[in-house]
Protein backbone atom coordinates (compact mmCIF):
# COMPACT_ATOMS: atom_id res chain seq x y z
CA UNK A 1 0.00 0.00 0.00
CA UNK A 2 1.44 3.30 -1.23
CA UNK A 3 0.15 6.71 0.46
CA UNK A 4 0.52 10.57 -0.79
CA UNK A 5 0.09 13.32 1.66
CA UNK A 6 1.29 17.21 1.32
CA UNK A 7 2.77 17.58 5.00
CA UNK A 8 5.55 19.43 6.84
CA UNK A 9 9.26 17.81 7.27
CA UNK A 10 8.36 17.61 10.71
CA UNK A 11 5.21 15.09 10.33
CA UNK A 12 7.09 13.07 7.59
CA UNK A 13 9.72 12.57 10.18
CA UNK A 14 6.95 11.11 12.77
CA UNK A 15 5.49 9.07 9.38
CA UNK A 16 8.73 7.83 9.13
CA UNK A 17 9.58 6.84 12.30
CA UNK A 18 6.28 5.30 13.40
CA UNK A 19 7.07 3.15 9.53
CA UNK A 20 10.44 2.22 11.23
CA UNK A 21 8.94 0.46 13.98
CA UNK A 22 9.79 3.02 16.34
CA UNK A 23 7.93 2.35 20.11
CA UNK A 24 9.59 4.78 22.47
CA UNK A 25 9.81 8.73 21.93
CA UNK A 26 11.00 10.90 24.69
CA UNK A 27 11.67 14.29 24.38
CA UNK A 28 11.30 17.80 25.93
CA UNK A 29 9.44 20.20 23.35
CA UNK A 30 11.47 22.63 21.48
CA UNK A 31 11.45 25.28 18.78
CA UNK A 32 11.28 24.27 15.66
CA UNK A 33 11.43 20.14 16.43
CA UNK A 34 7.89 20.54 18.81
CA UNK A 35 5.89 19.52 15.94
CA UNK A 36 8.02 16.14 15.86
CA UNK A 37 6.67 15.81 19.34
CA UNK A 38 3.80 16.75 19.33
CA UNK A 39 3.38 13.90 15.98
CA UNK A 40 4.78 11.17 18.13
CA UNK A 41 2.65 12.34 21.22
CA UNK A 42 -0.83 12.17 18.85
CA UNK A 43 0.40 8.68 16.99
CA UNK A 44 2.19 6.61 19.34
CA UNK A 45 -0.01 5.52 21.80
CA UNK A 46 -2.23 4.29 19.28
CA UNK A 47 0.29 1.65 17.96
CA UNK A 48 1.01 0.47 21.20
CA UNK A 49 4.22 2.71 22.13
CA UNK A 50 4.89 5.01 23.96
CA UNK A 51 5.13 9.28 24.64
CA UNK A 52 7.62 10.62 27.06
CA UNK A 53 7.79 14.02 27.72
CA UNK A 54 10.82 14.54 30.42
CA UNK A 55 11.68 17.29 32.26
CA UNK A 56 14.96 18.35 29.97
CA UNK A 57 16.97 17.26 26.96
CA UNK A 58 19.34 15.30 29.55
CA UNK A 59 16.80 13.06 30.84
CA UNK A 60 15.16 12.75 27.32
CA UNK A 61 18.49 11.33 26.25
CA UNK A 62 18.80 8.79 28.98
CA UNK A 63 15.01 7.97 28.50
CA UNK A 64 15.79 6.34 24.92
CA UNK A 65 18.79 4.60 25.63
CA UNK A 66 16.96 2.77 28.52
CA UNK A 67 13.89 1.94 25.97
CA UNK A 68 16.15 0.76 23.68
CA UNK A 69 18.10 -1.62 26.18
CA UNK A 70 14.23 -2.93 27.27
CA UNK A 71 13.58 -4.13 23.51
CA UNK A 72 12.61 -0.82 21.60
CA UNK A 73 13.04 1.19 18.78
CA UNK A 74 13.73 4.58 20.13
CA UNK A 75 14.22 7.97 19.52
CA UNK A 76 14.38 12.02 20.27
CA UNK A 77 13.84 14.98 18.73
CA UNK A 78 15.53 18.19 19.55
CA UNK A 79 17.47 21.39 18.36
CA UNK A 80 20.50 23.35 19.41
CA UNK A 81 20.97 24.19 22.51
CA UNK A 82 19.02 20.87 23.40
CA UNK A 83 21.41 18.51 21.28
CA UNK A 84 24.00 20.50 23.81
CA UNK A 85 22.59 19.31 27.02
CA UNK A 86 22.44 15.62 25.83
CA UNK A 87 25.90 15.21 24.94
CA UNK A 88 26.96 13.35 28.02
CA UNK A 89 24.62 10.65 27.30
CA UNK A 90 24.82 10.58 23.55
CA UNK A 91 28.74 9.69 24.65
CA UNK A 92 27.17 6.72 26.42
CA UNK A 93 25.13 5.74 23.91
CA UNK A 94 27.99 5.18 21.96
CA UNK A 95 30.10 3.88 24.61
CA UNK A 96 27.28 1.27 25.43
CA UNK A 97 26.20 0.66 21.64
CA UNK A 98 22.71 1.47 22.30
CA UNK A 99 20.53 1.81 18.63
CA UNK A 100 18.70 5.10 18.43
CA UNK A 101 18.15 7.97 16.92
CA UNK A 102 18.55 11.78 17.61
CA UNK A 103 16.79 14.12 15.20
CA UNK A 104 18.09 17.93 15.23
CA UNK A 105 15.89 20.15 13.40
CA UNK A 106 18.67 23.57 13.64
CA UNK A 107 18.55 26.67 14.40
CA UNK A 108 20.80 29.67 14.79
CA UNK A 109 22.74 29.63 17.69
CA UNK A 110 25.07 29.78 19.98
CA UNK A 111 22.88 29.49 23.14
CA UNK A 112 19.30 30.67 22.43
CA UNK A 113 19.63 32.37 19.31
CA UNK A 114 17.21 32.38 16.86
CA UNK A 115 14.55 29.69 17.87
CA UNK A 116 12.45 30.26 14.74
CA UNK A 117 15.44 30.55 12.30
CA UNK A 118 17.28 27.86 10.10
CA UNK A 119 20.97 26.93 10.87
CA UNK A 120 23.56 24.44 9.82
CA UNK A 121 25.94 25.44 12.84
CA UNK A 122 25.50 22.29 14.64
CA UNK A 123 26.89 19.76 12.39
CA UNK A 124 30.09 19.21 14.00
CA UNK A 125 28.60 18.61 17.31
CA UNK A 126 27.86 15.43 15.76
CA UNK A 127 31.61 14.60 15.63
CA UNK A 128 32.92 16.34 18.47
CA UNK A 129 29.87 17.16 21.08
CA UNK A 130 31.07 14.65 23.04
CA UNK A 131 34.42 13.67 24.84
CA UNK A 132 36.35 10.63 23.83
CA UNK A 133 36.77 8.73 20.13
CA UNK A 134 33.64 8.01 18.66
CA UNK A 135 32.37 7.54 14.40
CA UNK A 136 28.43 8.73 14.37
CA UNK A 137 26.60 8.33 11.31
CA UNK A 138 25.18 11.31 10.28
CA UNK A 139 22.06 11.62 7.62
CA UNK A 140 21.53 15.15 6.32
CA UNK A 141 18.09 15.54 4.20
CA UNK A 142 17.25 18.06 1.88
CA UNK A 143 13.62 17.29 1.15
CA UNK A 144 10.28 16.67 3.12
CA UNK A 145 10.60 13.23 0.88
CA UNK A 146 13.94 12.30 2.08
CA UNK A 147 12.67 14.01 6.04
CA UNK A 148 10.70 10.20 5.83
CA UNK A 149 13.12 7.96 4.16
CA UNK A 150 16.09 9.20 6.08
CA UNK A 151 14.58 8.87 9.15
CA UNK A 152 13.92 4.98 8.22
CA UNK A 153 17.22 4.80 7.09
CA UNK A 154 18.48 6.06 10.03
CA UNK A 155 16.51 3.05 12.14
CA UNK A 156 18.11 0.48 10.03
CA UNK A 157 21.42 1.53 10.42
CA UNK A 158 20.90 1.95 14.32
CA UNK A 159 20.08 -1.22 14.35
CA UNK A 160 22.54 -2.81 11.58
CA UNK A 161 25.50 -1.18 13.91
CA UNK A 162 23.86 -0.73 17.24
CA UNK A 163 24.56 3.28 17.39
CA UNK A 164 22.88 6.19 17.82
CA UNK A 165 22.38 7.88 14.73
CA UNK A 166 21.68 11.12 13.60
CA UNK A 167 19.11 12.82 11.23
CA UNK A 168 20.38 17.15 10.88
CA UNK A 169 17.87 18.84 9.32
CA UNK A 170 16.95 23.07 9.95
CA UNK A 171 13.99 25.25 10.30
CA UNK A 172 13.34 25.71 6.60
CA UNK A 173 12.90 21.60 5.75
CA UNK A 174 11.24 21.26 9.67
CA UNK A 175 8.27 23.33 8.37
CA UNK A 176 8.44 23.36 4.59
CA UNK A 177 5.63 21.43 3.28
CA UNK A 178 5.64 19.62 0.46
CA UNK A 179 4.04 15.98 -1.47
CA UNK A 180 5.49 13.05 0.28
CA UNK A 181 5.05 9.22 -1.05
CA UNK A 182 4.66 7.23 1.97
CA UNK A 183 5.42 4.23 0.16
CA UNK A 184 5.87 0.61 2.22
CA UNK A 185 7.90 -0.65 -0.52
CA UNK A 186 11.27 0.25 1.91
CA UNK A 187 13.58 -1.89 4.03
CA UNK A 188 13.13 -2.56 7.62
CA UNK A 189 15.65 -3.58 9.73
CA UNK A 190 14.83 -4.88 13.02
CA UNK A 191 17.15 -5.95 16.18
CA UNK A 192 19.06 -8.84 16.38
CA UNK A 193 19.18 -10.40 19.70
CA UNK A 194 21.42 -13.33 21.39
CA UNK A 195 21.24 -17.05 20.29
CA UNK A 196 21.42 -19.97 22.45
CA UNK A 197 21.82 -16.86 25.80
CA UNK A 198 25.07 -15.74 24.39
CA UNK A 199 24.68 -12.45 24.69
CA UNK A 200 28.63 -12.51 23.29
CA UNK A 201 27.81 -13.21 19.82
CA UNK A 202 29.31 -10.82 17.38
CA UNK A 203 28.56 -10.58 13.30
CA UNK A 204 30.77 -10.40 10.81
CA UNK A 205 30.69 -6.26 10.85
CA UNK A 206 32.28 -6.21 14.49
CA UNK A 207 28.71 -5.76 15.86
CA UNK A 208 27.43 -7.58 19.00
CA UNK A 209 24.00 -8.56 19.29
CA UNK A 210 21.93 -7.05 21.88
CA UNK A 211 20.35 -8.80 24.92
CA UNK A 212 17.16 -7.72 26.08
CA UNK A 213 16.65 -6.50 29.70
CA UNK A 214 13.91 -8.59 31.22
CA UNK A 215 14.71 -11.60 28.84
CA UNK A 216 16.98 -13.18 31.08
CA UNK A 217 19.97 -12.53 29.62
CA UNK A 218 22.87 -11.58 32.17
CA UNK A 219 24.83 -8.64 31.07
CA UNK A 220 26.55 -5.58 32.40
CA UNK A 221 25.89 -2.40 30.34
CA UNK A 222 28.30 0.72 31.31
CA UNK A 223 30.01 3.85 30.35
CA UNK A 224 33.47 3.01 32.03
CA UNK A 225 35.67 0.98 29.51
CA UNK A 226 34.92 -2.78 29.59
CA UNK A 227 35.62 -6.36 28.39
CA UNK A 228 33.53 -8.33 26.25
CA UNK A 229 31.16 -9.61 28.82
CA UNK A 230 30.80 -5.61 29.76
CA UNK A 231 32.31 -5.75 32.51
CA UNK A 232 34.28 -2.73 33.67
CA UNK A 233 38.51 -3.34 32.66
CA UNK A 234 40.00 0.32 32.20
CA UNK A 235 43.57 -1.48 31.40
CA UNK A 236 45.55 -0.13 28.58
CA UNK A 237 45.16 -3.03 25.96
CA UNK A 238 41.13 -3.49 26.46
CA UNK A 239 40.74 0.60 26.19
CA UNK A 240 42.13 0.28 22.70
CA UNK A 241 40.19 -3.28 21.64
CA UNK A 242 37.17 -1.55 22.74
CA UNK A 243 37.02 1.79 21.37
CA UNK A 244 39.31 0.72 18.26
CA UNK A 245 36.53 -1.95 17.33
CA UNK A 246 33.36 0.89 18.01
CA UNK A 247 35.39 2.82 15.45
CA UNK A 248 35.91 0.85 13.25
CA UNK A 249 32.23 -0.86 12.72
CA UNK A 250 31.57 2.12 10.95
CA UNK A 251 34.19 2.73 9.20
CA UNK A 252 34.94 -0.17 7.76
CA UNK A 253 31.57 -0.20 6.84
CA UNK A 254 31.79 3.14 5.05
CA UNK A 255 31.03 1.83 1.91
CA UNK A 256 27.15 0.53 3.06
CA UNK A 257 26.77 4.15 5.13
CA UNK A 258 28.04 7.00 2.79
CA UNK A 259 25.23 8.21 0.78
CA UNK A 260 25.76 11.17 -2.06
CA UNK A 261 24.78 12.71 -5.17
CA UNK A 262 25.68 14.14 -8.16
CA UNK A 263 26.23 16.00 -11.18
CA UNK A 264 29.03 16.77 -13.89
CA UNK A 265 31.17 15.55 -11.36
CA UNK A 266 34.34 15.81 -13.68
CA UNK A 267 33.54 19.31 -13.71
CA UNK A 268 35.98 22.56 -13.15
CA UNK A 269 34.02 23.65 -10.46
CA UNK A 270 31.94 21.49 -7.91
CA UNK A 271 29.66 22.93 -5.56
CA UNK A 272 29.94 20.27 -2.53
CA UNK A 273 26.80 20.58 -0.69
CA UNK A 274 24.32 19.12 1.90
CA UNK A 275 20.84 19.84 3.63
CA UNK A 276 18.65 22.42 2.41
CA UNK A 277 20.87 24.72 0.78
CA UNK A 278 21.83 22.06 -2.05
CA UNK A 279 18.17 22.54 -3.72
CA UNK A 280 19.69 26.26 -4.57
CA UNK A 281 23.23 24.25 -5.41
CA UNK A 282 21.36 22.23 -7.63
CA UNK A 283 19.07 24.83 -9.66
CA UNK A 284 21.85 27.03 -9.72
CA UNK A 285 24.26 24.54 -11.62
CA UNK A 286 21.70 23.66 -14.45
CA UNK A 287 21.14 27.30 -14.62
CA UNK A 288 25.18 28.02 -15.13
CA UNK A 289 24.85 24.44 -17.36
CA UNK A 290 22.89 25.69 -19.72
CA UNK A 291 24.75 28.99 -20.03
CA UNK A 292 27.71 26.38 -21.02
CA UNK A 293 29.73 26.84 -18.01
CA UNK A 294 31.74 23.68 -16.62
CA UNK A 295 30.30 23.00 -13.06
CA UNK A 296 28.42 20.25 -11.33
CA UNK A 297 27.88 19.45 -7.87
CA UNK A 298 27.90 16.97 -4.85
CA UNK A 299 25.14 16.68 -2.73
CA UNK A 300 26.20 14.67 0.86
CA UNK A 301 23.33 12.94 1.89
CA UNK A 302 25.37 10.89 4.48
CA UNK A 303 28.08 13.99 6.47
CA UNK A 304 29.89 11.49 8.59
CA UNK A 305 31.35 9.46 7.97
CA UNK A 306 32.68 11.65 5.67
CA UNK A 307 33.16 10.63 1.76
CA UNK A 308 37.29 10.90 1.97
CA UNK A 309 37.76 9.00 -1.42
CA UNK A 310 35.06 10.83 -2.78
CA UNK A 311 36.66 14.68 -2.30
CA UNK A 312 40.26 13.02 -2.88
CA UNK A 313 39.46 11.88 -6.38
CA UNK A 314 37.86 14.69 -7.94
CA UNK A 315 39.38 16.73 -11.10
CA UNK A 316 37.93 20.23 -10.22
CA UNK A 317 40.52 23.28 -9.79
CA UNK A 318 38.03 24.31 -7.40
CA UNK A 319 35.94 23.35 -4.37
CA UNK A 320 32.83 25.81 -3.28
CA UNK A 321 31.24 24.43 0.00
CA UNK A 322 27.82 26.68 0.32
CA UNK A 323 26.72 26.05 4.14
CA UNK A 324 24.40 27.91 6.85
CA UNK A 325 26.86 28.52 9.26
CA UNK A 326 30.49 30.24 9.27
CA UNK A 327 32.13 26.99 8.16
CA UNK A 328 32.15 23.20 9.17
CA UNK A 329 32.26 20.64 6.79
CA UNK A 330 34.21 23.14 4.36
CA UNK A 331 36.61 21.83 7.01
CA UNK A 332 36.44 18.34 6.26
CA UNK A 333 36.55 18.82 2.17
CA UNK A 334 39.78 20.69 2.79
CA UNK A 335 41.43 18.18 4.59
CA UNK A 336 41.47 15.91 2.02
CA UNK A 337 40.80 18.07 -1.52
CA UNK A 338 43.83 18.65 -3.67
CA UNK A 339 42.72 22.39 -5.10
CA UNK A 340 41.64 25.38 -4.23
CA UNK A 341 38.50 25.25 -1.79
CA UNK A 342 36.15 27.99 -0.65
CA UNK A 343 33.51 28.75 1.92
CA UNK A 344 30.20 30.53 1.14
CA UNK A 345 29.16 30.70 4.30
CA UNK A 346 25.75 32.27 5.58
CA UNK A 347 23.74 32.99 8.59
CA UNK A 348 20.94 34.71 9.90
CA UNK A 349 18.64 32.04 8.67
CA UNK A 350 18.00 32.65 5.40
CA UNK A 351 19.11 30.62 2.07
CA UNK A 352 22.22 31.70 -0.55
CA UNK A 353 20.19 33.12 -3.61
CA UNK A 354 21.12 31.52 -6.79
CA UNK A 355 23.02 35.48 -7.65
CA UNK A 356 25.11 34.46 -4.56
CA UNK A 357 26.40 31.48 -5.41
CA UNK A 358 27.03 32.55 -9.05
CA UNK A 359 29.78 35.36 -8.24
CA UNK A 360 32.21 32.62 -7.35
CA UNK A 361 32.19 30.98 -10.81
Amino acid sequence: MMKTEFIQGNMACVEGALKAGCMFFGGYPITPSTEIAEGMAKKLPKLGGYYCQMEDEIASMASIIGASWAGSKSMTATSGPGISLMQENIGYAFMTETPCVLVNVQRGGPSTGQPTAASQADIMQTKWGSHGDYQPIVLVPSSVQEMYDFTILAFNYSEKYRTPVFVMADEILGHMREKVVLHDDIKIVDRVTPKNNDSNNENDNMVPTMPVFGEGYKTAVTGLTHNEKGYPDVSAETHDKLVRRLSNKILENKDDIILYESKNIDAETIFVCYGTPSRTVKYTVDSLMAEGKDVGYIRLKTVFPFPDNLIKNLKASKILVPEMNLGQVVGEVMKYANCEVKLIGKIGGELHKPEELKEYI
